[in-house]
This record gives structure tokens, C-alpha cells and sequence, in this order.
């Protein structure tokens, strides 16, 4: 059974893993409800379950790869609120069920969640957990792979129409010599170079 953690924490989880992974603080607590509150936040960002930009406001909070694991496996054993009733009570038995099915199976429930993102979406929400901070350069090569077997000229249109707005940018590897076999493969083609480096800035 996964950690158990403050009700309103434990909420904010399961709102970014339903909203593409991340959300400003305000939009946390004006569009969903959820006051995540500094104590819980620590908490989780402890744990390795979330990650908290705040270097500027509002903050944007992000769940890792492990808050979706954690979430997972919450809704298996999540249990509705006392005094429920029955219409309340089967809702989150046939919640439960679903998720434990799921993860007997090993289908990510995040993943299907997920399934309504634009491939853009998908591409940024994959370079946020790969990225140690905004604008580092993330391997085209690790990137990729993380796509849920999106076409790959469509990864390259959707890459290179993102390049115009500036706060994207693909780049080479100077170290030629140190590419493999998957960063060549990996390389979107400008012209007359092959890029294997994309950095996308927060807007």
C-alpha cells in the first residue's frame, strides 16, 4: 500500500496526473479546489513524488514519474469518504477495480489519461521529466522513445513548427565522435545539418 499523505496533497497528485502533469498554483486552486499547502507540498517533494518550480510566481508544480507510480497505486486501495452513499460508494469500487485490473495488466493509467494530448503536448510533457531545468538540452535520442510511438515525421513537422516560436530550439552535438548510433538516428535534418539537441523554453 503506497504512503498515505494529507488529503488536500493527495488530491493535488491525482488533479496534475488527470491535467498533463503540471499546473500553476492558482489554476490548482481556482479551477480544481485543491489548496496545496506548503507543509504537504514539502512532503511530497521529499518523497520525489513532486517538483515545484519557484523561482518566479506563480509557482508551477509538476508530478514526477514517481507521483504517477504513487497514484497508481492509491486508486487501487482508495476508499471513499465516510458517510458516502451508495451511488458514491460503487463509484469508487468500480474505480478501484479498474486500477487494480490495470496495473495486474500492466497498463499505465497515465498513459491512457494522457491519450487526449496533442502530440505537442506530449512533447513537451516528455522533455519537462527528461529536462533537469527549463532550456537544458535533452537528447532527441532519449526523447523520442518516450512518444507513445508517434509517427516520426510527425515528431519532426510537429519539432520544427515549434522551433518558430522561439522558445524552442534544436541544436547539433559538437562531439561527433561521441554520438551513437541512436542519436544518429534520432537527428532531425535542417538543411544541410542534423540536430540532436531540442531545449524548449517555459512560456
Amino acid at each position: 500500500m503506497p504512503e498515505k499523505y494529507e488529503p488536500y496533497a493527495r488530491a493535488a497528485l491525482f488533479v496534475l496526473m488527470l491535467n498533463g502533469g503540471e499546473l500553476t498554483n492558482p489554476d490548482l486552486k481556482n479551477e480544481h479546489g485543491v489548496d496545496l499547502r506548503p507543509a504537504g507540498r514539502a512532503k511530497l517533494i521529499k518523497a520525489g513524488l513532486l517538483e515545484t518550480e519557484t523561482a518566479k510566481r506563480p509557482y508551477v508544480h509538476r508530478i514526477t514519474p514517481a507521483g504517477k507510480d504513487w497514484c497508481e497505486r492509491a486508486l487501487a486501495d482508495l476508499e471513499p469518504p465516510e458517510r458516502s452513499g451508495g451511488l458514491v460508494r460503487i463509484g469508487f469500487e468500480f474505480l478501484r477495480h479498474l486500477a487494480r485490473h490495470a496495473r495486474k495488466r500492466g497498463i499505465s493509467i497515465a498513459d491512457l489519461i494522457a491519450g487526449d494530448e496533442t502530440l505537442e503536448e506530449l512533447i513537451r510533457r516528455v522533455y519537462r521529466e527528461l529536462a533537469p531545468r527549463p532550456q537544458a538540452q535533452v537528447r532527441l535520442a532519449h526523447l523520442r522513445p518516450k512518444l507513445a510511438g508517434a509517427d516520426r515525421e510527425e515528431v519532426d513537422q510537429t519539432l520544427v513548427a515549434m522551433t518558430k516560436t522561439r522558445l524552442v530550439n534544436l541544436s547539433p552535438d559538437s562531439d561527433r565522435r561521441g554520438l551513437t548510433d541512436a542519436d544518429r538516428a534520432a537527428a532531425i535534418r535542417i538543411g544541410t545539418e542534423d540536430n540532436h539537441f531540442v531545449a524548449i523554453e517555459e512560456t
